[in-house]
């Protein structure tokens, strides 16, 4: 406690160059070993965020926005190829109109600037939207296919973001789809399996997430990629997601690694 108390007045000036430091080797020993090729991220704590800071809400989604693209300069960095993140399940649409309303129009905006955002297209970032998509406003879908259209030859990273996404749902929707292949007679019953239903899924044709991070001090999924995480690592860090720092996103990968050399992986 006295030794956390302590760094917490240390002034910015000093803690600044260090941190830079100390980020640099701890990329030069991530790269030095296996990188993980699929992080998903639950972005947990934006409102909290803004309400412990006196905010309106919609300056913490505007905030967890502004990070989500930081995160992403540094998966890309290191070498990280999808990043899957949860930005709106579907539980999401019970919450007040008003707020909705707002993720909803950040949501468009975002979707629409892919097609021109210079990062993305230096970067060459496929953007994908994933989740059920019918049941967003007609904007937003418009705007979706728009993102996706811009950068579906982009083959360098890929951003997944989860929108009208539940793993449960998910789920329920993949099993339908075999069901209905069942009674057509083009799927054998006894041909199900894990494989099967995974190419169900919302998330078909990407590998199953190295890892999730979940921000914000709750140790759950949340109906985040329930059949996919499986048997990803698990971490969560007690940090609202607006104030993730770069080198606690590198701390994680470098935990992973070391997990992964003492099981022998």
């Amino acid at each position: 406690m006295f030794i956390s108390s302590l760094i917490k007045n240390i002034p910015n000036f000093i803690l600044g160059p260090a941190y830079r430091v100390y980020e640099k080797k701890l990329i030069g020993e991530i790269k030095e070993e296996r990188v993980p090729n699929h992080v998903g991220l639950i972005m947990d704590g934006n409102r909290r965020y803004a309400a412990s800071k006196g905010l309106p809400t919609y300056l913490g989604h505007e905030m967890g926005m502004k990070k989500a693209e930081e995160l992403l300069e540094w998966a890309n960095e290191i070498g990280i190829k999808i990043v899957t993140l949860y930005a709106f399940s579907t539980e999401n649409f019970k919450r007040d109109s008003e707020e909705v309303n707002y993720i909803m129009a950040m949501l468009e905006q975002k979707f629409k600037e892919a097609a021109n955002n210079k990062k993305i297209i230096d970067n060459k970032v496929r953007v994908k939207a994933i989740g059920n998509i019918a049941m967003l406003p007609e904007n937003v879908k418009q705007a979706i296919e728009e993102g996706e259209s811009a950068t579906e030859n982009f083959d360098n990273m890929t951003l997944n973001i989860c929108v009208a996404y539940g793993g449960r749902m998910e789920i329920i929707e993949a099993i339908k789809g075999i069901l209905d292949s069942c009674n057509g007679g083009t799927i054998d019953p006894e041909e199900i399996d894990a494989k099967l239903l995974s190419e169900n899924l919302f998330t078909k044709g990407l590998p199953d997430p190295d890892i999730i991070i979940r921000t914000g001090g709750e140790v759950r999924l949340s109906n985040f990629l329930l059949f996919q995480s499986a048997y990803s690592e698990l971490f969560f860090l007690n940090v609202y997601f607006p104030l993730i720092r770069k080198i606690d996103f590198l701390r994680v990968i470098r935990d992973f690694q070391r997990r992964n050399r003492r099981f022998g992986r």
